[in-house]
């Protein structure tokens, strides 16, 4: 389990394929960026860019995580070089800044805007109408790994498929200390949607039946 707070902004150095052929997946090589690792074990989770991987090899700066076929058919972020976002698995110790996060990407949503409003950011997302049922006005959702707060949600058609439109408001710190800076209109991105919502609709559905 996660929360959605980035603990630090890494950068995949290397990408290596696994061996397989074509349906194999790669081996990441990262830099942990300022992540302390010394309570890190291999074996251990680290969500990278919202994605929950396993830690396979590790150094006192480095780690490596395996991804499979799967897992990069369904994410964006880590088939190539660049800056992740990073965060280690929750203990019952910490606060729980953000949300409950499993690290599990239910989908990927198309960034319809970022611009600069007032000392802020506004992150307009549009996600795949089956994630829309999940996604409330002050609800929870996360976003290449960041918890983030919902503003305004609407249900569209564009270009003649549904979309479901939310707004995020970014403050200056989570944009400094994140990858999300980097956005900007076309981009994909990694959602996870609310784990509560998640069970709600499953119970709602099963009752139904």
């Amino acid at each position: 389990m996660f929360t959605g707070i980035v603990a630090a902004v890494g950068s995949i150095q290397a990408v290596k394929p696994l061996e397989g052929g074509s349906f194999a997946g790669v081996r990441l090589e990262i830099d942990c960026g300022g992540l302390p690792l010394a309570d890190v074990a291999l074996g251990d989770s680290i969500a990278i860019n919202g994605a929950c991987m396993t830690v396979v090899e590790k150094t006192a700066q480095s780690f490596a995580v395996d991804v499979s076929r799967e897992s990069l058919n369904r994410t964006v972020g880590l088939d190539q070089p660049g800056e992740v976002n990073l965060e280690k698995a929750l203990t019952l110790a910490e606060r729980l800044g953000g949300h409950l996060v499993s690290g599990h990407v239910d989908g990927l949503g198309d960034v319809h805007s970022f611009e600069p409003i007032g000392e802020s950011y506004q992150l307009v997302i549009d996600a795949p109408v089956e994630l829309g049922k999940f996604l409330a006005y002050k609800g929870s959702v996360v976003v290449n790994g960041v918890s983030l707060t919902v503003n305004n949600v609407q249900d569209l058609e564009v270009g003649g498929k549904k979309v479901c439109r939310f707004s995020i408001n970014l403050i200056p710190h989570t944009i400094a200390v994140t990858t999300l800076k980097h956005l900007h209109a076309g981009a994909k991105v990694n959602l996870e949607i609310d784990l509560i919502a998640r069970y709600v609709e499953r119970m709602l559905s099963a009752a139904k039946a």
